[in-house]
């Protein structure tokens, strides 16, 4: 793929995530009106897509909870800003193994492991137009955990995306996801052409280097739409780079905390550090209406 510059950008703003950092920033939110809120804020400061997880409200914790999901959609739907809504579909794939020399049975307090139905329910619930397939399996940071997204999962899920009529944002963690969904393309198991989020310096997948990165972005097909995102104090950086390099922008509390040294964020405002970065560069902003045109998307509410 050539390098040109993207001119007309679209930011998501990836809200809270599943990581453990609800106790690390007052910011994160957790329950579904504090999610939902801070998704409608980055919305008013220019994010035309919001990605979305759910947390249990008192804990903060990972939540898989369909009532939780609805609520946060419904919450966004009824507000009084437009904004394109994108689920994950990221939960239920998680196995930690014992110790090295004893990794069987797996540990059950770090293990979520159900079935592709489950993985996809709370998209059939609320049928956003947006949600995310993580194409692979990936060693994270932790020592004996493993995200496990086998073929056959990702065949069974992403069938069944496509069937729900809800785009599948693929989530390549290093070039072999890109690989992989490239097939998932060529067996029309997703339509193409596909839309693709680049997820930079997650340990222990693609590091966030420039090198690295034009590696990803050049084995996305050229008629794909790409996104991208640098994990911690790199996110603004990724914004530059991504729109340099002809792809759109995601920023958020999930993926980044601080605005800068010491100051920690709100969803909003990492927003608009991001639009001003591209405005800067003499690329538009452009809006939910624009996004859904651009992409094929189909605006629903569920039943």
């Amino acid at each position: 793929m050539p390098l040109s510059m993207n001119s007309e950008v679209f930011i998501t703003c990836a809200v809270t995530g599943s990581g453990s950092t609800q106790d690390r920033s007052p910011h994160v939110p957790r329950s579904p009106k504090q999610i939902a809120d801070s998704a409608i804020a980055a919305a008013k400061a220019g994010a035309a897509i919001v990605h979305c997880h759910v947390r249990d409200p008192e804990t903060g914790a990972p939540s898989r909870d369909l009532k939780l999901y609805r609520e946060v959609t419904d919450r966004i739907r009824a507000a009084e800003v437009d904004v394109v809504l994108n689920l994950t579909a990221g939960m239920g794939g998680d196995i930690t193994f014992g110790p090295t020399e004893a990794p069987m049975p797996v540990n059950q307090t770090g293990t979520d492991m159900i079935g592709a139905a489950e993985r996809v329910a709370h998209v059939a619930e609320c049928l956003p137009e947006i949600c995310t397939l993580d194409c692979g399996t990936m060693n994270f940071a932790e020592a004996d955990y493993v995200m496990t997204n086998t073929p056959g999962m990702l065949r069974a899920m992403g069938q069944m995306m496509t069937d729900l009529g809800v785009t599948p944002e693929i989530e390549a963690f290093d070039t072999g996801h890109l690989w992989f969904a490239k097939e998932l393309v060529k067996e029309g198991v997703l339509d193409g052409p596909a839309l693709v989020q680049l997820c930079m310096g997650v340990p222990w997948g693609a590091p966030d280097d420039l090198n690295t990165f034009m590696a990803m972005v050049n084995n996305v097909p050229n008629d794909w739409t790409f996104s991208a995102f640098g994990l911690g104090r790199n996110q603004m950086a990724y914004v530059a780079a991504a729109v340099l390099a002809g792809g759109n922008v995601r920023v958020g509390l999930e993926d980044n905390l601080w605005l800068a040294k010491g100051e920690l964020a709100t969803n909003e405002q990492l927003v608009t550090r991001a639009r001003g970065i591209i405005e800067g560069m003499g690329a538009r902003v452009i809006g939910p209406d624009e996004v859904r045109k651009k992409l094929g998307l189909v605006k629903r509410a569920p039943k």
